[in-house]
């Protein structure tokens, strides 16, 4: 993957090894690490896509995180990909539920939402943040 990302975000889930599987599976993230308990629960996985990256882990651990986590609401995060039709249908094939089919947006984006089993939305478009417009 090459240097670190240096923002990452941080998911909680209650099926941590479910969304795993999803984000690798349907989303085409690769599984850096993944860390569990001695219950089995995923303390701690960390998932890459391109130079990005996303950090997760169980719902219930006890951790700090978690207690600050805990009654969090769904949250959002954004991918760039370089193909958007072939993406939205590797996530089609997986049954993931999609909010927006692929669409050209006016700012110059080709893009789709799709949502997670817990609630958490997912973009990915063509849009590269913070590259010169």
């Amino acid at each position: 993957m090459g240097e670190s990302p240096d923002i990452c975000p941080t998911l909680t889930y209650e099926d941590a090894k479910a969304a795993i599987k999803l984000l690798t599976e349907a989303f085409g993230f690769t599984g850096t690490v993944v860390y569990e308990d001695e219950d089995g629960k995923v303390a701690h996985a960390e998932l890459s896509h391109g130079n990005g990256m996303v950090m997760l882990g169980s719902k219930g651990t006890g951790s700090e995180f978690d207690k600050l986590m805990a009654g969090g609401g769904p949250v959002g995060v954004y991918v760039r990909v370089d193909d958007v039709d072939a993406h939205h249908a590797r996530a089609v094939e997986h049954g993931v539920e999609i909010l927006m089919p692929p669409t050209d947006q006016d700012y110059g984006s080709r893009d789709y939402m799709a949502r997670d089993a817990e609630g958490n939305v997912w973009s990915f478009g063509t849009y590269a943040p913070g590259a010169a417009p």
